[in-house]
């Protein structure tokens, strides 16, 4: 989860950061700054992107439900393994490919030759992310180790940098360490980000079919520089749907099973204030969990973007609508949409000559109470 917003930003909140494929807009307090972290582009130092004000409309964090074989019993889905090994196998040579944890232990204990591939593939970019952060902290310890003798002899300026740069790194690198090594899932495991690849229930020629998808949606048509042009299209506001998304609204539905959203809301918009003399705007990342606790099922749309000499892109959008009063009084502006599970059939197979019964569904949604707390 995100770490504290304010003074030093916390190893796990850089790494997110290098995921979020956002986009700060110029007029955000924070519109400097990020340039400068973007600029630099030192692990452990800076301000990650999703302190922009643009992100504070949106829900851009989920905590998922990643146990695909869920989707198989439940509804009765198939699973795309082909496009699992698909994912798994270009990640090898694409570091930036981001797979949640949660995902990769689906695949602990393989039950036939398709998964036990991918968990070799699993295995092999563990093995070299560890090589890759033992190599950095055997840097950074020397570094720390040139630093302090120097400033045995002399105090100066570049040693005191140093020594805190290297600081800061060996503590990241200890901190990736600990996370791949660590058998035991925890709640973070299952968060997600813009850019992050996470298992989305569709209906394909009749059939259900559970496929990993980037969390940012590429519509089919549009230019690949899209996903910087319009970083905010890993959500779908329900007042634009036969706009921007009139491609895929009516046409391609989805659905992404979370328990949880996270959401950058202001500090004093959530305490319900005004501004003091002489303070600057703030935020805070909230965590809004539905009551009583539940899966919900999230509206999406999706898309399958193909381009000539161009891997294919599999991808998606939540669907956010006006927020409920409590989400409202907590200083945010949005909100997904759970659909009720006797909907589900209708939403993935669309009527695209009649929108209105999609509407229809989104209107007639869970609407579960939102307890909030500040995200650890």
């Amino acid at each position: 989860m995100i770490g504290g917003l304010g003074g030093r930003v916390s190893s796990r909140a850089i790494d997110y950061a290098y995921s979020a494929n956002a986009q700060c807009d110029a007029s955000s307090p924070h519109h400097n700054a990020v340039r400068e972290y973007r600029a630099s582009r030192t692990i452990g130092q800076g301000w990650p992107d999703f302190f922009c004000n643009t992100l504070s409309a949106m829900c851009y964090s989920s905590q998922i439900r990643a146990e695909y074989k869920k989707y198989v019993r439940k509804w009765g889905a198939d699973i795309s393994l082909k496009q699992y090994f698909q994912l798994y196998w270009d990640r090898r040579a694409d570091a930036k490919i981001k797979i949640p944890k949660v995902t990769d232990a689906e695949f602990a204990n393989p039950e036939n030759e398709e998964e036990r591939k991918i968990k070799e593939l699993i295995d092999e970019f563990n093995a070299q992310q560890a090589t890759k952060f033992e190599q950095e902290l055997f840097k950074q310890k020397k570094r720390l180790a040139d630093a302090e003798r120097t400033l045995q002899t002399k105090t100066t300026k570049k040693a005191l940098e140093e020594k805190r740069i290297s600081a800061d790194k060996i503590e990241w690198a200890k901190d990736k360490l600990a996370r791949l090594r660590r058998s035991e899932l925890d709640a973070e495991d299952a968060r997600i980000f813009p850019g992050w690849y996470v298992p989305v229930l569709i209906s394909e020629n009749g059939k259900l079919v559970v496929k990993p998808m980037r969390y940012q949606c590429r519509v089919e048509g549009s230019p690949a520089f899209n996903d910087v042009k319009f970083p905010g299209t890993y959500n779908a506001r329900r007042d634009n749907l036969e706009g921007f998304w009139k491609k895929q609204f009516g046409y391609k539905h989805g659905i992404l099973i979370s328990n949880a959203f996270y959401e950058n809301v202001s500090k004093r918009k959530m305490e319900g204030r005004e501004l003091a003399p002489g303070e600057k705007e703030q935020n805070v990342v909230l965590e809004f969990r539905p009551q009583p606790t539940q899966d919900m099922l999230i509206a999406c749309l999706w898309a399958h973007w193909q381009s000539t000499g161009q891997p294919d892109l599999w991808s998606f959008a939540a669907i956010t609508d006006e927020p409920p009063a409590e989400i409202a009084a907590a200083g945010h502006d949005r909100c997904i949409i759970p659909i009720k599970p006797e909907n589900l059939e209708a939403w993935l197979n669309p009527d695209p000559t009649n929108l209105k019964s999609s509407y229809a569904i989104l209107d007639d949604r869970e609407r579960p109470y939102y307890e909030h707390r500040l995200a650890a």
